[in-house]
């Protein structure tokens, strides 16, 4: 109980007002070496981390990329551990700027057996390539080059090639190799069914 007398006490000598120091702001004139006056404020430059997701849509989706290489054409591998072979492009993936090269960039995948009817076993598969890492190849001249577009006489923007002059997108060469790829699909679909 004295204790308890004495703490009060204590508190009332204190005698706390409304404008007393207590839960207010001190001015910047007690931190003088603290605070620094800023006539002019500098730039901000955030550094943009490796890992952080890329520009997004409105509705969360990512920003797709254009390509030099499309679905059909005959590219060449300039880097990597396949550099040098030729394959032809089967499939694209516009949000990371990938493409599939047929035969190309073989990766094991190793497949769970589902009991005795099916054993395990270990496949091959394709695996993405960066679009970057190949360039387009004339099979007449047997050479890479860059892409250029230019305007037909009948107003349809292609594809060509800037060594050679050939033509890339053509009628023929689009249904040819969407033909292809259904050929594909359907004989993988038997395969699986048998």
């Amino acid at each position: 109980m004295v204790a308890m007398a004495a703490l009060q006490s204590s508190f009332t000598s204190l005698n706390l007002s409304a404008n007393s120091f207590l839960g207010q702001r001190f001015s910047p004139s007690f931190y003088p070496s603290l605070v620094k006056s800023t006539e002019q404020p500098g730039l901000i430059v955030s550094k943009v981390k490796r890992w952080e997701r890329k520009e997004c849509k409105t509705n969360s989706l990512p920003v797709l990329h254009k390509m030099h290489v499309k679905l059909g054409d005959t590219v060449k591998v300039i880097s990597g551990k396949d550099k040098g072979k030729i394959g032809e492009v089967t499939s694209v993936i516009k949000h990371n700027s990938t493409i599939l090269v047929k035969e190309i960039n073989l990766k094991t995948k190793h497949i769970k057996g589902k009991g005795e009817e099916e054993p395990g076993k270990i496949i091959k598969i394709e695996a993405p390539i960066h679009s970057s890492n190949v360039m387009l190849y004339s099979k007449e001249k047997g050479v890479i080059s860059r892409v250029g577009h230019k305007m037909l006489d009948d107003g349809k923007r292609v594809r060509y090639l800037i060594k050679t002059g050939e033509i890339i997108d053509s009628a023929e060469n689009w249904k040819r190799a969407v033909k292809e790829r259904e050929k594909e699909t359907e004989e993988a679909a038997v395969s699986a069914s048998a």
